[in-house]
């Protein structure tokens, strides 16, 4: 798989295709062997998940936002962005790691970007 731009088109994607990286930290990419149709329904309940997360903590319901949050985890573990890992030639899974501290370092310092997407240059940065 080529390197690439991951989720929204902000973050970069390592060159396997199995990371993407906010703020220095890797997080999985889902599965690619997805069929089309069934990554957008997983996509569609994921989103509608995290919007009850956020429904049930402004209306101060705890119980309502486990329930929410495990809908959260079904729809990342079906997407293969959680649990066991999708590809299957024994690396294992780096999720949650500072990129520059993985095999993916050499090609983390290597972005041509100065400022990485997902990060901020606090040099440019007005406060506001």
């Amino acid at each position: 798989m080529v390197e690439g731009v991951g989720p929204a088109g902000k973050y970069p994607v390592t060159p396997d295709g199995r990371y993407f990286v906010v703020r220095g930290r890797l997080w999985r990419m889902a599965n690619p062997a997805l069929p089309d149709r069934e990554r957008e329904t997983l996509v569609h309940a994921l989103m509608a998940a995290r919007r009850a997360v956020g429904v049930a903590k402004r209306r101060d319901d705890p119980s309502g936002e486990a329930e929410a949050r495990a809908a959260v985890d079904r729809a990342k573990h079906a997407l293969g962005e959680r649990g066991p890992v999708w590809w299957d030639d024994g690396a294992p899974d780096l999720s949650r790691r500072i990129a520059r501290t993985t095999d993916y370092a050499e090609w983390f310092a290597g972005l041509e970007d100065a400022v990485r997407p997902g990060q901020s240059d606090s040099s440019t940065h007005t406060g506001a």
